[in-house]
């Protein structure tokens, strides 16, 4: 072999390490730490672990592990819900759909999820609106083509508050409130609301005393109390009511202090269909990424079936954001639910960080941090992963029984915006173990990046 051809291969094989060393992600040093922390984990090796770290900035991936493999996401399913209801719903929140018919109007739900909402600011624009109206009012769920429970979803779960049941028309957030202020309240009682339900309320002696308790019949809207409920000093319990046309009819008559009738439409008859809309509050969001409320979410998914598709049902509007907003997604997307409820969703972590990186794309990143948990400081994960008072990860939880996922943007001390996405499936313990293990990997990012 002649020196040229010899020293022209060399000079090749120095370009192409050259090439390689300056795509290198983060450096071997850098990345044999990861996997000290990661893959040689004692607390990681007894579950099924998914890591991806990426850079935005320069769209590069930064380091990964089982980034391509199926995890159930839990609650960072609304991680997916955020992004679709942005894009389709954009500005604009729609509280009613009506009607008019000579001097009767004809409304109908939206899903929106705020109408008098125990925990969201109130505008009384649709209580203002139906009370103004003169004629006869009636009220429509043809539009509703859904069922109450998502896929999946545990049929013995109906008496807690976290699987609040999905409907056109949410009153209240499908939630009573039972409440008691020792201070302020009258002896031996305790406050419903809303008050409705007060006649459907029974003590029953046998349900234990040692904490106020509260638990409705699986199939009616009753409920039974324990003595203690009666004379504990301060508390604050939801639970979930059945819906249905016929209370969204008398709940809202009650309010109102009108008349309203229940009559299904032809949808084929509806001609002028208006909408009344409000600004969509952030106050909303804000509920779904940092209590991680899953009424939220669910409510969210049937707001942007209702615009896009003009009748409720979420599967088919799942199917249209996968074809439209999610069609460039790295893996593909088993998607069921707005919550994260039901076990049948699987996600992958690189396609978590993708749907994070489009986040970014159309949001600032501050009010991304204004809406996700941040770390030390609000929502899921105020305990966790603060530093000096200061949040350094803005991310969402997502926890079923041995799943736990944490997905979001990290800043390290070096000022650069980086996201990831954290899965662990099939773990033996509970979360914690795995959270003081991340706590370890995202502080040594943090740091050293």
């Amino acid at each position: 072999m002649s020196k040229n051809l010899i020293n022209y291969c060399l000079l090749g094989l120095g370009l192409w390490l050259g090439a390689c060393t300056t795509t290198q992600p983060i450096s071997r040093k850098a990345s044999k730490t990861l996997d000290e922390l990661i893959v040689q984990s004692p607390v990681f090796s007894k579950s099924f672990t998914g890591f991806m770290l990426y850079d935005p900035a320069n769209q590069t991936t930064l380091y990964q592990q089982n980034e391509a493999k199926y995890f159930t996401p839990a609650s960072n399913t609304k991680i997916f819900t955020l992004y679709t209801a942005l894009q389709f719903l954009q500005d604009s929140l729609p509280l009613i759909n009506y009607t008019l018919k000579g001097d009767s109007l004809f409304f109908w739900g939206t899903g929106n999820p705020a109408f008098l909402h125990h925990d969201i600011p109130q505008n009384q624009l649709v209580f203002s609106f139906l009370k103004a109206h003169q004629g006869p009012l009636f009220f429509s769920d043809h539009n509703f083509q859904e069922a109450h429970y998502g896929p999946g979803w545990a049929w013995d779960d109906y008496n807690y508050a976290y699987q609040a049941e999905r409907s056109p028309f949410p009153i209240y957030g499908n939630i009573i409130r039972f409440q008691r202020e020792a201070q302020t309240q009258a002896p031996n009682s305790f406050s419903v609301t809303p008050t409705y339900f007060q006649p459907q309320l029974e003590l029953n002696e046998t349900l234990g005393n040692r904490s106020p308790y509260f638990k409705r019949a699986q199939n009616a809207n009753t409920f039974q109390y324990n003595p203690i409920a009666l004379t504990d000093s301060t508390y604050i319990i939801e639970k979930p009511y059945k819906t249905s046309t016929d209370l969204v009819v008398q709940l809202l008559g009650d309010t109102l202090g009108r008349k309203i009738t229940a009559l299904s439409l032809d949808t084929a008859a509806i001609t002028t269909q208006q909408t009344l809309s409000t600004p969509f509050p952030d106050t909303i969001y804000q509920r779904l990424m940092k209590d991680s409320d899953n009424f939220i979410a669910e409510q969210l998914l049937l707001l942007c079936a209702d615009k896009q598709l003009g009748f409720i049902q979420s599967d088919t509007l799942i199917r249209l954001a996968q074809e439209t907003l999610f069609k460039e997604a790295p893996d593909q997307l088993l998607w069921y639910d707005g919550s994260g409820l039901t076990r049948y969703n699987m996600f992958t972590p690189r396609t978590v960080v993708f749907v994070l990186e489009k986040l970014l794309a159309a949001k600032s990143k501050e009010w991304l941090f204004s809406i996700f948990p941040g770390g030390g400081q609000a929502g899921t994960i105020s305990n966790w992963y603060g530093s000096d008072g200061q949040p350094y990860i803005f991310a969402k939880t997502g926890t079923l029984r041995n799943k736990h996922c944490l997905s979001g943007y990290l800043v390290t001390k070096s000022g650069r915006l980086l996201i990831f996405s954290f899965m662990h499936n099939n773990f033996p313990t509970g979360s914690s173990p795995l959270k003081i293990e991340m706590a370890k990997v995202l502080e040594w990012i943090r740091g050293n990046l």
